[in-house]
């Protein structure tokens, strides 16, 4: 199993143009072995249309139903463990409070994340896919 970044995520559904060739290359390699999606996305996700600086083609809780149920997500839960390695990441990781809980859950669950942002793909204590 991998686990999306939200971004990530919001761009499989949507078949955005965004996702770069290798990318596509990853989500369909590990497909199979699932695709994880933290729960703090769908946080994320409401977070975004609710500011619009996302905008869905129905209702965000539509939305979000529809896209977990696409092949091979699994919906990971955000576990009292993850929670506070997500306030103790080793040193050099910022402060976004989202992207703090999807590196603790890579790193808690021992999977690879795979993410195009740069802030995360710079930190060295998580696992990536590149």
């Amino acid at each position: 199993m991998i686990l999306l970044d939200t971004h990530i995520w919001v761009w499989l559904v949507s078949d955005a143009q965004q996702l770069r060739p290798r990318q596509r290359e990853l989500l369909s390699q590990y497909g199979a072995d699932g695709l994880g999606v933290s729960v703090i996305s769908c946080w994320e996700v409401a977070k975004l249309v609710e500011k619009g600086r996302l905008t869905l083609q129905q209702p965000v809780g539509e939305w979000i139903a529809t896209a977990l149920t696409r092949p091979h997500i699994t919906l990971l839960s955000l576990t009292p463990e993850i929670a506070v390695d997500a306030t103790q990441l080793p040193t050099g990781f910022h402060s976004d409070p989202a992207d703090q809980l999807i590196v603790a859950t890579a790193r808690i669950l021992g999977i690879p994340l795979l993410t195009a942002d740069a802030k995360i793909l710079s930190y060295a204590h998580v696992s990536l896919l590149k």
